[in-house]
């Protein structure tokens, strides 16, 4: 992995727990990417997705739209977003990142916060939004802000368009997987890691689209019906974090422990929760035939590997989850309005171009789809560059 731009470490005076900064490149002087927050989180691991933010940028670039790639960037700040002393972290981080947020990073939510959080603690830090860097490249700022807080206003039976517009992209990416590989929906059975925000829009999707959900985990364990779960009561029933009350299962539904969905027998596996989910130990568990990456990283690369002589087919993080990314620029830089509709239709056709040139670049070079995506960027980059500039 080449080096980022910039790679910083802050150390909290009050906790001395640790945040990191990674912004892998820059692109109109901006970068974008989330901040997550997990105990454990690490600057290597922030150093990965940042990159992986370069790469979906690159990934959506498109010189008919409005909407022009930004660079990649990540943030991270190791605790556990259920600690007490999680929030009041969360703003002193946001604090001391405030000269890059104001000039260069633009971020949102990411593993273990929520955007009302973010909005929340980025106020209360003094910023004026977590994306004010981008502000400066718009055509016409007010109306683009107007925009995207009427879309972030906008639900879809009784949830967010924000929340529901990266699963939309997640699920489309595994259908058109199916349909390239002539499965059809019906009788496709899907695993899931993950009942939050991209998993639970994941499996809603999923569902109305024909497919069986016969196993969701969650922090309990894992809840599994080989006739499928009831996917509207469990959404129903989780709290913040994406627990399920166990009180709305069914007779027929089972709890196994919080590792069971990876042997569950399903077709598809969703991790949607942490990354490095799947390593090169527990992938020999996997028996499904596709891998849809709806979380960032959550497979080791030695695991896709062993995965992929053994048949199995990852479906990378950076084109599968790269729809949230890009359904906030395509609202910014108007594209699309704050409109559900035409959101989901717009996430739906760019996620089957990217999938479909994915998989014919890894059919026609004999190789994994990540490596295809990570190909088609690195073809896209120099073009980028060549018409916008970058640092790197």
């Amino acid at each position: 992995m080449a080096t980022p731009l910039l790679s910083l470490t802050w150390t909290d005076h009050l906790t001395e727990r640790q945040g990191f900064l990674v912004v892998d490149r820059l692109v109109r002087g901006v970068a974008s990417g989330g901040l997550r927050m997990r105990a454990g989180c690490t600057l290597d691991e922030v150093a990965g997705l940042a990159r992986g933010m370069t790469v979906k940028e690159a990934l959506h670039y498109d010189p008919a739209s409005r909407y022009v790639p930004l660079g990649g960037a990540k943030g991270g700040i190791d605790c556990d977003p259920r600690d007490p002393q999680a929030y009041p972290l969360l703003v002193r981080y946001l604090r001391a990142m405030r000269p890059y947020i104001e000039s260069c990073w633009t971020t949102g939510e990411d593993l273990g916060l929520t955007q009302d959080l973010v909005d929340r603690a980025a106020a209360e830090a003094g910023l004026v939004s977590s994306i004010q860097a981008v502000y400066p490249l718009l055509d016409d700022e007010a109306g683009a802000r107007l925009r995207l807080r009427d879309a972030f206003a906008v639900e879809v039976d009784g949830i967010g368009l924000d929340e529901l517009v990266g699963g939309c992209g997640v699920a489309e990416a595994a259908l058109a997987a199916l349909d390239r590989a002539g499965v059809p929906y019906a009788g496709t059975r899907v695993a899931l890691q993950g009942l939050g925000t991209m998993g639970g829009a994941t499996a809603r999707f999923l569902t109305r689209a024909g497919l069986t959900v016969v196993a969701v985990a969650d922090l309990k364990g894992t809840i599994a019906n080989r006739a499928g779960l009831d996917v509207e009561a469990l959404l129903a029933a989780r709290d913040a974090h994406g627990t399920v009350d166990r009180c709305v299962l069914r007779p027929g539904d089972r709890e196994l422990p919080g590792d069971a969905w990876l042997a569950a027998d399903a077709d598809m596996l969703v991790p949607a929760a942490v990354s490095y989910a799947v390593d090169a130990g527990n992938q020999e568990r996997i028996t499904a035939r596709w891998v849809v990456e709806a979380a960032n990283m959550p497979v080791r690369p030695e695991a896709e590997l062993l995965l992929a002589a053994r048949g199995v087919t990852v479906l990378p993080d950076v084109v599968v989850n790269s729809g949230t990314n890009a359904w906030w620029w395509w609202t910014l830089f108007g594209d699309i309005g704050a409109d559900a509709e035409e959101a989901f239709a717009y996430t739906r056709r760019s996620m089957r171009v990217l999938v479909e040139r994915m998989l014919v670049r890894a059919q026609a070079d004999g190789t994994t789809p990540r490596a295809a995506a990570h190909a088609i960027a690195a073809d896209r980059l120099p073009l980028i560059a060549e018409r916008f500039g970058w640092f790197r």
